[in-house]
């Protein structure tokens, strides 16, 4: 037994009730800069470590040598 779309409206309806849609809308924003943020972090650690390796990389991965190259 699933949750149903009934369940689901039900719940949606009584968050905005209790928080309001200024609140809610405002919450979301947060969350969005935070996760913005966190990727943000998470590319300036990647470049600050191809770097230092000084390996190539393609979109932050590294690029492995051939066997014939090493």
């Amino acid at each position: 037994m699933g949750i149903s779309w009934v369940q689901i409206l039900v719940v949606a309806v009584l968050l905005v009730l209790l928080f309001g849609r200024g609140r809610i809308s405002s919450l979301m924003g947060d969350v969005a800069r935070g996760i913005t943020s966190f990727r943000q972090g998470l590319r300036e650690g990647a470049d600050n470590a191809n770097e230092n390796t000084g390996r190539p990389t393609i979109e932050g991965e590294p690029v492995d040598k051939p066997d014939d190259e090493k």
